[in-house]
């Protein structure tokens, strides 16, 4: 939109240090791959170990973990545009709550699959 008049966030400020920038796209990078082993996860549980567990539970887990695997790479490219702009006008890199929210939701995933596999019966592995 620069014939129209209008300056993209790309054009404020100043350009930061390339290795802050190159730092900021690893970490993007990073959450696409997490979104992908995310979605892995998912399609293991589902479709791989079909004796595992209740259905309805496999079900469930394989949903929430699909659904955080859909919400990373929104929240991961948000972020990375965030911390871009703020470092090209010299402003202190924003707090995101997505991570605090990601890290609840992790939680309740862990507590369910414990649950799956202490509801499997048969032999415990010790």
């Amino acid at each position: 939109m620069k014939g129209k008049g209008k300056v993209g966030w790309r054009s404020q400020g100043q350009a930061p240090d390339y290795r802050f920038s190159l730092a900021n796209e690893r970490t993007y990078l990073s959450w696409i791959r997490t979104s992908l082993a995310l979605l892995a996860g998912a399609v293991g549980i589902e479709h791989l170990v079909p004796e595992f567990a209740d259905s309805d539970l496999r079900v469930l887990v394989s949903i929430i973990l699909c659904a955080m695997a859909a919400f990373l790479p929104l929240m991961a490219y948000t972020r990375w545009a965030t911390n871009e702009r703020a470092m090209r006008t010299g402003q202190a890199l924003p707090y995101s709550s997505a991570i605090k929210l990601i890290s609840i939701i992790m939680f309740l995933i862990a507590v369910l699959l414990i649950i799956m596999m202490l509801l499997q019966g048969g032999e415990m592995p010790w």
